[in-house]
């Protein structure tokens, strides 16, 4: 999700590291903050294997920044991270909704669709967060009022991705046509 969301950024423009790290706190930081040992890793991973480029330009009043951007070795990985995400990129919100952001950099409208689809399928699988048995609790089931509101704003949240989904396929088949 870290590398997904720095290729992202750069796909869009060169930034520094202070710059790109406030993109992605924006972005996740609210659900899963990025911290300077997680970020400066990742960012030197991706120079290492050809995906990014940095050079140096002077700070305004203060030191030299690193700038960033992306090479095309990254402009290819990124898109094939669009074209073919993880499972967990599909099931998990915040990975889902990191992918969501850039998704738009794919360009190929069925391709685009054909991970909203992926998404849709998942959602459409019948699920919880508990179980009796093998069967999903529904909320109406629960046994207490805070797990009925969980279940409950699930089940609204889960309604309108789904709703928004079909709506977005729909609208990216039609560009198709």
């Amino acid at each position: 999700m870290l590398e997904l969301s720095i290729l992202g950024f750069l796909y869009e423009e060169p930034l520094h590291g202070y710059e790109l790290k406030e993109r992605i706190k924006a972005l996740t930081g609210h659900v899963r903050p990025v911290s300077d040992g997680a970020l400066y890793p990742a960012i030197t991973r991706l120079v290492d294997g050809g995906l990014l480029d940095q050079h140096t330009e002077p700070g305004s009043g203060a030191a030299p920044r690193r700038i960033l951007s992306l090479t095309e070795k990254g402009r290819a990985d990124l898109m094939e991270r669009l074209r073919h995400p993880k499972q967990a990129e599909i099931t998990d919100q915040v990975r889902f909704n990191t992918l969501l952001a850039f998704l738009r950099h794919l360009g190929d409208p069925r391709e685009q669709a054909a991970v909203l689809r992926r998404r849709q399928e998942f959602l459409l699988a019948p699920t919880s967060f508990f179980y009796e048995g093998e069967r999903p609790v529904r909320a109406e089931e629960a046994g207490d009022l805070f797990r009925q509101g969980m279940l409950r704003v699930a089940r609204a949240t889960g309604e309108a991705e789904r709703t928004w989904l079909a709506e977005a396929i729909s609208r990216l088949e039609g560009e198709q046509a």
